[in-house]
């Protein structure tokens, strides 16, 4: 499976803002955003001072910063519009929808890791049961009703134990609930627009695909 490897900090400071891409240290005096405020390479300096962006930039920057935000490849991205163009209403909605509804992003606004690259881990090593089966696959999309769950066994790590008492802080939206004690998330509805808090202008990306 392709995957980017490079330094995830790049990726913020190429879209100019905070991706959280790396959750706490974010936050932190050490965000590279915040030290270096302008885009990576020998010319970041320099096109940091132009002044005017062509609608296609634009585009191809808002559909770029969504598919770094979710952790996303090029063709997989393209999968989830076109999906999206097929389902019926707004298609950028339904494309934040399919992305929102990833176990790998669930898992993050529920609380169980920092950040989307670390829930992605945590679901690849087979800590989590949706519906009470082992899901390995962080882009397995749940729907209404599922119930994910930290697998008996990894309850007893230190990091769980830890993680319990910070659990569901932060990140979680109203169209997720979420039960500490058992350590186990509900999906009650699939997520709105209005309860998709993330900065994307996602008419942009259909203008991207429909040129």
């Amino acid at each position: 499976m392709a995957r980017y490897t490079d330094a995830v900090c790049k990726l913020c400071r190429r879209e100019g803002q905070k991706l959280f891409l790396k959750g706490d240290r974010c936050l932190s005096p050490k965000c590279a955003v915040d030290r270096r405020p302008f885009a990576p390479g020998d010319h970041g300096r320099r096109n940091a001072m132009r002044r005017k962006v062509s609608d296609y930039g634009m585009q191809l920057r808002e559909k770029q910063k969504a598919r770094r935000m979710y952790g996303v490849m090029e063709r997989q991205f393209r999968r989830y519009f076109e999906e999206a163009s097929r389902q019926k209403g707004l298609t950028g909605a339904t494309l934040l929808g399919l992305l929102e509804s990833r176990l790998d992003n669930v898992v993050y606004r529920l609380g169980f890791a920092d950040s989307r690259s670390q829930a992605r881990q945590l679901v690849r090593h087979g800590h989590f049961l949706v519906n009470g089966t082992k899901t390995d696959i962080p882009s397995f999309l749940v729907s209404t009703g599922d119930v994910i769950t930290v697998r008996e066994r990894s309850r007893s790590t230190t990091y769980f134990k830890e993680r319990s008492q910070v659990a569901s802080s932060g990140n979680l939206t109203s169209w997720l609930s979420m039960d500490t004690a058992s350590m186990s998330g509900s999906v009650l509805n699939e997520p709105t627009r209005e309860e998709i808090v993330v900065p994307l202008n996602e008419q942009l990306i259909v203008e991207y695909y429909s040129r």
